[in-house]
């Protein structure tokens, strides 16, 4: 099962080798909202590694799987992160649509009402804001 999740980088920990041949590294993500959830992910082998290219507060976007398992009649689930990638936050401004609100110019348009055809730049704006 493969899920992905946003938030912040909270904290990251350093690689533990649970055996000669086994390692994980954990860390926590910050979701926010009206309650934020802190959210402990696990990498495991080789990609212990991936984490060493984010810093804390980075915001990042986490793929994992959902694993559980049973141990003793006890019950683990485990969050385990296979990919991860910085979200850029700085998009690039485009100088041509700098100030756009999305909408197109006024000047450009027809303002049409039942009793006559006006056209923009005949409007006399005396509002006072």
């Amino acid at each position: 099962m493969s899920l992905e999740v946003k938030g912040n980088l909270y904290k990251k920990f350093d690689i533990q080798s649970k055996s000669d041949k086994f390692q994980i590294r954990e860390f926590v993500l910050k979701l926010d909202g009206q309650y934020p959830q802190l959210i402990k992910f696990q990498l495991t082998q080789e990609r212990c590694d991936i984490l060493n290219n984010f810093n804390e507060g980075d915001e990042i976007n986490v793929a994992f799987d959902l694993r559980g398992r049973e141990w003793q009649d006890k019950y683990f689930t485990n969050l385990n992160a296979w990919k991860i990638e910085k979200i850029q936050t700085n998009a690039p401004v485009d100088s041509a649509n700098a100030g756009d609100s999305g909408f197109p110019p006024l000047e450009n348009h027809v303002v049409e009402s039942s009793s006559q055809t006006v056209q923009a730049e005949d409007f006399d704006d005396d509002l006072p804001f």
